[in-house]
């Protein structure tokens, strides 16, 4: 049996399909009819759930098909459960997107992934594997788990993740393609794995928690990343810090009105166990400081405010550092990826104040109040060095599609490890 094959032109439909039709059958497969080049991306997409919805289990692209419109294709094809196999087109660009697509698949597979069989301890294993079955020897991997993370200062795992039975990690992952064990570290990358988020005892709504298996997307993002940008051949020398847990009531919870004191001496007074995600993001980012990384890029589905901001559309860039922040809004150009800049200022950091902490974790109020991304941005500024040169805080709004749309299915998007790749081989040069 013929695989089913898509093609595209700029072309009217034909009779009976209609002059203003996008979508047009042959009898071998399907035809996409562009309107024009400046939404050709977005009605390929819409045409690719299209097909997808017929349980067209394998595709094949057809005649003249660039790079971005079959990588469009493919985030929208490609669905959670049982996706679709695709052939790309026959060109230069086929070699390039299989590596670009191991990636993706990785991170969406890993997001979507349930709750239950997605433990903090799994999710450190899961991404040690996939960075060690691309980096070989070229990576050696450190966890601390559990109460070792408390003798080791890391107070914000910790303490997030002690109210579970399944204890959190903190997966470092050294990526050194040098050999040489006293080489710089180029770049460091952060990302949040809490694998289940119920709020803690700030706790959320039953619609709110159905979809916090995403909450580890962060993590999943950069390590798609990493494993991507390997796979291209990367030669600088990159650490992966991962933040895994579980946001939990019971007995041994942290709770409303604790205070947490952090390696550098910053106090943070708990008046949110929902705003967890910058808890553990700060133990990664005082490690990725420790090692004096030039780059440092931390990503996590970190504020509804972002989403409230940019829709499902767009990564939030938050930066202290006009180069950095320019430099990654440069990659995701580059790669077709959409990110969008919001505002962060050394005054962010005051904008939780507390009376019994240096700060708090949020505003005891509903989504930390107005301009909740940026304070939670100013938050993490505080575990950076002080002028925040070379940090970029990366809010994940367009991470994960709680229902399907009309271009893109529900579930992970995989969006933005391109655009982390390629910082990854560019900055700093």
């Amino acid at each position: 049996m013929a695989i089913f094959s898509v093609s595209l032109t700029f072309d009217k439909a034909p009779a009976p399909w209609g002059d203003n039709a996008r979508f047009s059958f042959t009898e071998n497969g399907a035809v996409i009819h562009l309107s024009s080049e400046e939404n050709a991306e977005r009605e390929i997409c819409q045409a690719g759930r299209r097909i997808d919805g017929l349980n067209i289990s394998e595709v094949q692209l057809e005649g003249d098909w660039c790079i971005a419109h079959q990588w469009a294709f493919a985030m929208s094809y490609t669905r959670a459960r049982k996706p679709g196999r695709i052939h790309w087109a026959d060109n230069s660009d086929k070699q390039r997107l299989e590596k670009e697509y191991e990636a993706l698949q990785f991170t969406r597979n890993l997001v979507n992934d349930t709750p239950e069989d997605l433990s903090p301890e799994t999710l450190a294993l899961r991404a040690a594997q996939y960075l060690q079955s691309v980096g070989g020897d070229k990576i050696t991997v450190t966890t601390t788990v559990g109460e070792g993370l408390k003798d080791a200062g890391w107070t914000g795992i910790y303490n997030v993740g002690r109210g579970s039975e399944r204890p959190p990690v903190m997966l470092e992952v050294d990526y050194n393609p040098t050999g040489n064990p006293d080489a710089p570290v180029d770049a460091a990358l952060v990302g949040k794995g809490i694998t289940f988020d119920s709020g803690g005892y700030s706790l959320k709504s039953s619609e709110g928690m159905l979809d916090m298996k995403c909450d580890m997307g962060g993590a999943a993002t950069v390590t798609g990343a990493l494993g991507l940008a390997i796979t291209q051949g990367l030669t600088k020398r990159v650490r992966l810090l991962l933040c895994c847990a579980e946001n939990l009531v019971s007995g041994h919870a942290y709770k409303l009105g604790d205070v947490l004191t952090y390696k550098n001496g910053v106090s943070v007074e708990i008046v949110n166990t929902d705003a967890e995600g910058r808890l553990v993001l700060a133990d990664g980012l005082l490690r990725a400081t420790e090692l004096e990384a030039p780059l440092i890029i931390n990503a996590a589905t970190l504020t509804g405010a972002a989403t409230v901001a940019l829709g499902h559309d767009y990564h939030a860039v938050f930066s202290l550092d006009d180069n950095a922040r320019q430099a990654m809004l440069t990659a995701a150009q580059e790669e077709n990826e959409k990110f969008w800049p919001l505002p962060v200022a050394r005054w962010h950091q005051d904008k939780c104040p507390s009376a019994f902490a240096d700060t708090a974790n949020s505003r005891p109020q509903k989504g930390g109040g107005v301009g909740g991304a940026s304070n939670a941005a100013g938050f993490l500024s505080r575990f950076v060095n002080e002028a925040g040169t070379g940090w970029i805080h990366l809010d994940l709004a367009a991470a994960y599609h709680g229902s399907a749309t009309s271009e893109m299915p529900v579930g992970a998007t995989g969006k933005g490890i391109r655009a982390i790749a390629r910082i990854l081989h560019t900055y700093g040069r």
